[in-house]
């Protein structure tokens, strides 16, 4: 009876001792921060943003290279309740991926289409590898901008040169002269409005 009886406490250590060991094995998953890469799908496209960036509720595909305008911040959100992810520079080309809501721009990079590579049949194969199909890659999303902040880039130039003020051509002024007294006359000065006798 006692040996059963050591048998049993043996065996209650053993498990004891093993839970220990499996459960000290185990990790938390490592937190969510914001620059942890996330997944987010939307009107039927596939994006790939930081957790800090905020998916848009709509999205309309423009997929274009368009020049910045001026400095400006490029947002974690549609709106200007976000944070700054990053600024963008003046005549700098970026990538627009698509129309959102507010009138914002998605900026970010193009997806890129990849290869899966096809395997190739051994000597012990009786049936050839099929090749494998294009796969779409998302997008990578950077942030939103407002919509003025950007031009196509083959309208850069052209509105450049619309946004310039127009330089007016400066007439000289007519000099306003007066006879005074028959052998004298005055004139008034265009510029600061004095009158000089001559």
């Amino acid at each position: 009876m006692e040996l059963n009886m050591k048998k049993m406490v043996n065996l209650r250590i053993a498990l004891s001792l093993l839970f220990v060991f499996v459960v000290a094995g185990c990790k938390a998953p490592p937190p969510i921060t914001d620059d942890n890469l996330v997944t987010s799908t939307v009107d039927g496209v596939t994006l790939v943003h930081r957790h800090a960036v905020n998916p848009p509720a709509q999205f309309s595909p423009v997929n274009d290279a368009y020049r910045a305008l001026y400095p400006t911040s490029v947002m974690t959100r549609p709106d200007y309740g976000g944070k700054v992810v990053t600024t963008l520079k003046t005549g700098e080309t970026y990538t627009v991926l698509g129309m959102v809501e507010n009138n914002w721009l998605a900026i970010g990079e193009q997806a890129q289409q990849q290869q899966q590579a096809e395997a190739a049949p051994t000597e012990g194969q009786k049936t050839a590898a099929a090749p494998a199909a294009a796969t779409p890659a998302a997008a990578q999303l950077t942030g939103y901008v407002p919509f003025r902040a950007l031009v196509k880039s083959d309208l850069y130039d052209q509105t450049l040169k619309a946004d310039q003020p127009k330089r007016r051509v400066r007439t000289a002024k007519k000099k306003t002269c007066v006879s005074v007294d028959g052998d004298s006359k005055a004139c008034q000065n265009g510029n600061s409005g004095t009158w000089i006798i001559n």
